[in-house]
């Protein structure tokens, strides 16, 4: 399995249990749940998407946007500053 086919899979992962999530949050919602009980669920699968985001742009920078600069050694340094970078962004 490539890394490429291992970042995907982690992805689709990630992707399933906030599907998951979502699917809870609605349920707790039509059972008249605790309004602050249901507001954390928001917040995980918020959480949950934050991290499916940066892993996604973290292969998007590894693989697109390398290849687009020529994919030197060179570039390495800078990808992994950039990729450090927007992920202190995103949090």
């Amino acid at each position: 399995m490539t890394e490429q086919d291992s970042s995907k899979k982690d992805l689709l992962n990630r992707l399933n249990r906030v599907e998951g999530q979502i699917r809870g949050i609605k349920k707790m919602i039509e059972e008249d749940k605790y309004c602050l009980d249901v507001l954390h669920q928001i917040w995980a699968a918020r959480s949950a998407l934050t991290k499916a985001s940066e892993l996604l742009l973290e292969n998007h920078v590894n693989t697109c946007f390398k290849d687009a600069l020529g994919n030197t050694e060179e570039s390495t340094p800078a990808i992994d500053e950039l990729i450090k970078a927007i992920k202190a962004l995103m949090n």
